[in-house]
C-alpha cells in the first residue's frame, strides 16, 4: 500500500515515516499543502495522511480541490485544532477520519488500516482467501494454519492483491502502489515477487492473467457468471 504524508512538523513527519514504512507502507512526504496537493493529484495514493495546518495551502483547501478533482482515495485529518468546527469543516471538505494532535502512534496506524479496510470492502483486521489468511492488524500471514514467513516487499505484494482479491491487477498499477516516489522502479521486479510468493503460498491462489496481469482469488470458490 502507498500512502502520503503531508505534514509540516519535521519531527512529526520523520517519526511518522519511520513508523509506516516499517508497518510495510511505501510512503512519500510532503512538507506544504502546495506540495501535497501536487501530489495528491499526480499520483495513485491508497490512502492520505493530511495535517490541516500547513503553509502555502491549508489541508482544507487541498482536501477540497482534491474531492473537486474527483479524487476519491481515504484521508486521514491530522490537526492541532480540537475545536468541533475544524472538525466539521475537514469532514464537510471530505475527511473520512479525524485524529487530533497530540496522538498515539499505534491509534494511527489503527484508523488507517481501517480506511483501508473499509475501502476495500473488509469488515475486520483479517482477510480469508481459501485457504490463506492475512491479519493487516499485525502483517501476519497464514496457509492452512501454517505461518508463511515474507520478506517486507513480498508482504506488500500480497496485502495488495488481497484488498484487491477477485479483481486482476496490473503490473503497472502493482508498480505504483507497492514503491515510494523515490524507488527505482522496475516492472520486472514483480514477476519475481509473485514467483516466490506462489512457492512459499504452495497454492494456486496467485493467477497470472495474460496480458493483464495478477488476480488473487480462492480457486476452489464458485465463479459467477
Amino acid at each position: 500500500m502507498r500512502l502520503l504524508l503531508v505534514e509540516d512538523d519535521a519531527d512529526l513527519q520523520r517519526n511518522l515515516k519511520k513508523a509506516l514504512s516499517d508497518a510495510g507502507y511505501a510512503v512519500d512526504q510532503a512538507f506544504d499543502g502546495e506540495e501535497g496537493h501536487f501530489l495528491g493529484d499526480t499520483e495513485p495514493y491508497d490512502a492520505v495522511i493530511l495535517d490541516l495546518g500547513l503553509p502555502k495551502m491549508d489541508g482544507v483547501r487541498v482536501l477540497q480541490q482534491w474531492r473537486k478533482a474527483h479524487k476519491t482515495m481515504p484521508v486521514l485529518i491530522l490537526t492541532a485544532r480540537d475545536s468541533w468546527s475544524d472538525k466539521v469543516a475537514g469532514f464537510d471538505a471530505g475527511a473520512d477520519d479525524y485524529l487530533a494532535k497530540p496522538f498515539y502512534t499505534e491509534e494511527l496506524l489503527a484508523r488507517l488500516r481501517a480506511l483501508l479496510r473499509r475501502a476495500a470492502g473488509f469488515a475486520t483486521s483479517e482477510i480469508e482467501i481459501g485457504p490463506l489468511r492475512i491479519d493487516t492488524r499485525s502483517s501476519r500471514v497464514t496457509l492452512n494454519g501454517n505461518p508463511v514467513k515474507l520478506t517486507s516487499l513480498e508482504y506488500r505484494l500480497l496485502a495488495y492483491l488481497a484488498h484487491h482479491k477477485g479483481r486482476v491487477v496490473s503490473r503497472t498499477e502493482l508498480v505504483e502502489h507497492l514503491y515510494d516516489q523515490d524507488f527505482d522502479r522496475d516492472s520486472n521486479t514483480i514477476e519475481v515477487f509473485v514467483g516466490r510468493l506462489r512457492k512459499k503460498l504452495e497454492a494456486d491462489l496467485i493467477q497470472t492473467v495474460r496480458g493483464l496481469g495478477y488476480c488473487l482469488d480462492d480457486p476452489s470458490a464458485p465463479r459467477k457468471d
